[in-house]
């Protein structure tokens, strides 16, 4: 819900349009511009996420984002979006995600590299990753959309670059 929802139900203007919020939990696209935010929902949010997303080449077999934390790691990548994919992780697993939160952290102290799409360098996983010592490559801006769970990789966070083995 945006913000001007949230208080207009909060103070009894409106309530909740539950179909609206199902709806939005479907797909939808959230725009913001010189201070107007609207949501879009159905096609109108594929069509606009259509052409908002990167097309990525499959054969692309190195990423490039900015290092974190220097370090070389090798592992097999996890893909972890929420607190729940966490089970997956294993120790020495390369955590591969959007972003970081406080959530994710249980699964960042198994991870031998993290790698994320978002961040500079003061973001959730650059200073998670200091913290740990842990090699850390953020804003490749493509690394979900290229790898998947499973793939063995090498992080040379030192050069901000990653490398797909297999």
């Amino acid at each position: 819900m945006l913000k001007d929802e949230v208080r207009d139900v909060l103070l009894g203007k409106k309530k909740v349009n539950k179909r609206q919020v199902r709806e939005r939990t479907k797909k939808c696209v959230y725009y913001a511009e010189a201070g107007k935010e609207a949501i879009f929902t159905g096609k109108r949010a594929e069509a606009i996420a259509k052409n908002i997303l990167v097309s990525v080449d499959s054969t692309v077999t190195e990423i490039k984002g900015q290092t974190a934390q220097p370090g070389i790691a090798r592992g097999i990548v996890k893909k972890i979006f929420r607190a729940k994919d966490m089970k997956k992780m294993n120790k020495g697993d390369i955590l591969v995600s959007i972003a970081t939160d406080t959530d994710v952290v249980p699964a960042m102290k198994k991870a031998a590299a993290i790698v994320t799409d978002q961040g500079g360098i003061t973001a959730h996983a650059a200073i998670v990753s200091r913290e740990l010592g842990i090699p850390c490559v953020i804003g490749t801006k493509i690394a979900t959309q290229v790898l998947k769970d499973g793939d063995m990789v090498e992080v040379n966070a030192t050069a901000g670059i990653i490398k797909k083995l297999s």
